[in-house]
């Protein structure tokens, strides 16, 4: 069987590829983090159990690293991260946002909503980011 469904393997690919809600590109939004954060520990207290669940979280899944570690390679940053929690909204890898602090959830999502849509403009992928969920 695996012989009769070999010529298929190629179509199939580029079906999935072309398929709508399959991203050509990854956006996330990454939180650089430390041990002992108490603006963390409140933003997971009060966000981070519904985030992937809005179309924020859709739009840009949530990735953490800690502020001490090295920043990992596949993260091109405009600069170090200095103050926690610093949300970067990143586009195949590279920084395109930045918004430091937490000073409360009545404030993270008009923030991350207006970082999402600067970005839209630039990035087709999230184009009716606000509709996905």
């Amino acid at each position: 069987m695996y012989y009769e469904m070999q010529p298929l393997i190629p179509a199939l690919a580029t079906m999935l590829c072309l398929a709508p809600g399959v991203a050509t590109a990854e956006v996330t939004l990454v939180m650089g983090e430390e041990a002992g954060c108490i603006w963390c520990a409140r933003w997971n207290a009060e966000v981070a159990p519904e985030y992937p669940l809005t179309a924020e979280g859709h739009a840009a899944p949530l990735r953490r690293i800690d502020i001490h570690a090295s920043v990992p390679d596949d993260l091109d940053l405009a600069g170090r991260i200095r103050f926690t929690p610093t949300f970067i909204l990143v586009h195949d890898g590279r920084e395109i946002a930045r918004r430091e602090g937490y000073p409360g959830e009545e404030f993270f999502w008009p923030v991350l909503g207006a970082m999402l849509d600067d970005a839209a403009r630039d990035i087709p992928e999230l184009d009716g980011w606000r509709d996905a969920r």
